[in-house]
């Protein structure tokens, strides 16, 4: 069979197994013994099951549990009042304080947490009452929330450049960090768009907010309260600027941060960690089984000479490399509107790792753009994580309309902020390349 019919056929049954209801590792799991059964015949199973060994050997990955079981032990810790509060004493009398701590807070949890959908439904249970309950514009909240839940998978720790770096065999460590500088860009871009938005109608925020509520403003205590949280910055962050640990050492040192922090706050239990690790077990063994069978979907692609085929193919339009990185990122924002980010990413992968190197474009710089994009597809109806989370967790405050109409104003945010690094690179690739 050649390569075309047989990515066709792949395709096709990987399509309708997703879309029967199927768990996303169910469905590469039966794409990849068909395609071995089909290729190899039985004889196949056994390099089959050594691909799955292999992948799962790899010592990076031990990255992922050790995020995800941070991640969980803070927000199961409850420390998540004692953030808000802090930050919103910090900020003090700003008119439209709250879009600053809603922001501030995000880019806060993303540094802890990597999950969208886990800071989505955290603000959405904590700082969307707040803001509603003082007069601020559900809508204009709805977007910032969303927005700042989507830097969870772009500031490091994050999920996602582990994965893109174990299938894409780019340097995981560059894409953690790589992922820094953009965050704070697209942060610092949503709150400029938030205030643009403030200051063409000042209603959107309550004209009597520029004072604490009551109580007192008491920056010193804030900043005391939040000093626990600096041991996990730094245990992750820091370790990892310095040079001092890697993605893996630096994921073990922010677990024993989380465990101090939830010990500052005396939350810290033996019922507490039983539930973060027994969660993070659940999770962490599907994302293992998902890259796993992915990465052999990867070799079943490369075998029958479709990723060989397909480079060729593209590579002969003979564009220029920025119009084909634009191409290469139209076709995701489009595709994942309506399929999953997650099951499109892992067939995208293995198709555009080896068009990245034919077109010349810098590893680090394009994977960075290419999770960002994948950020998105969790921000655009009709299928956006972040948006049925969120409505989820404010279901009396939000109608679905509404978020789906939040979700957009910061979609084009997000795609400036891309388009600014397009032209300028350096904002992904300078800090990779000083900590070399």
């Amino acid at each position: 069979m050649s390569w075309m019919p047989a990515l066709l056929v792949g395709l096709g049954l990987l399509c309708v197994v997703l879309a029967a209801g199927a768990p996303i590792f169910i469905g590469f799991l039966l794409l990849n013994l068909v395609g071995v059964w089909a290729l190899f015949g039985t004889a196949g199973f056994g390099m089959f099951a050594g691909s799955i060994v292999d992948s799962l050997s790899s010592l990076s990955l031990t990255t992922i549990p050790l995020f995800v079981l941070m991640g969980e032990i803070l927000f199961r810790s409850g420390a998540v009042d004692v953030v808000f509060d802090s930050v919103d004493h910090l900020i003090g009398r700003v008119r439209g304080r709250l879009y600053l701590v809603t922001m501030t807070l995000s880019t806060i949890f993303a540094a802890l947490c990597g999950s969208a959908v886990a800071v989505v439904a955290m603000l959405g249970r904590t700082v969307l009452p707040a803001m509603h309950t003082r007069g601020y514009d559900m809508r204009l909240s709805a977007s910032l929330i969303q927005g700042g839940a989507s830097l969870a998978p772009i500031i490091p720790p994050s999920l996602l450049a582990v994965l893109i770096g174990s299938m894409a065999n780019v340097s995981i460590s560059s894409l953690l960090v790589a992922g820094l500088l953009p965050g704070l860009l697209l942060a610092g871009m949503s709150i400029g768009y938030a205030y643009w938005r403030l200051w063409r109608d000042p209603s959107l925020a309550p004209a009597d907010d520029a004072a604490l509520q009551g109580a007192r403003r008491q920056p010193i205590k804030a900043l005391v309260r939040l000093l626990p949280f600096t041991a996990i910055v730094f245990s992750v962050m820091g370790l990892m600027l310095m040079g001092i640990a890697t993605p893996s050492e630096a994921a073990a040192t922010g677990v024993v941060g989380s465990l101090f922090t939830a010990a500052c706050y005396r939350k810290l239990s033996w019922g507490m960690c039983r539930e973060a690790v027994v969660s993070t077990v659940a999770i962490s063994s599907m994302i293992l089984i998902i890259l796993a069978v992915s990465v052999f979907f990867g070799q079943l692609l490369s075998f029958t000479g479709a990723t060989a085929a397909l480079v060729e193919s593209l590579a002969a339009i003979e564009l220029h490399p920025m119009v084909m990185f634009w191409l290469l990122m139209i076709v995701p924002f489009v595709l994942c509107m309506f399929i999953d980010q997650f099951a499109f990413m892992l067939v995208a992968i293995p198709i555009y790792a080896p068009l990245v190197q034919k077109l010349g474009l810098d590893p680090v710089w394009f994977w960075t753009q290419f999770s960002i994009n994948m950020t998105l597809a969790s921000l655009t109806p009709p299928f956006g994580y972040t948006m049925y989370a969120l409505r989820a967790a404010a279901p009396n405050l939000l109608t679905l309309q509404q978020v789906f109409q939040a979700s957009w104003p910061i979609t084009w945010v997000f795609v400036a902020g891309m388009a600014i690094m397009t032209v300028f690179p350096q904002i992904i690739t300078w800090l990779p390349e000083v900590l070399k």
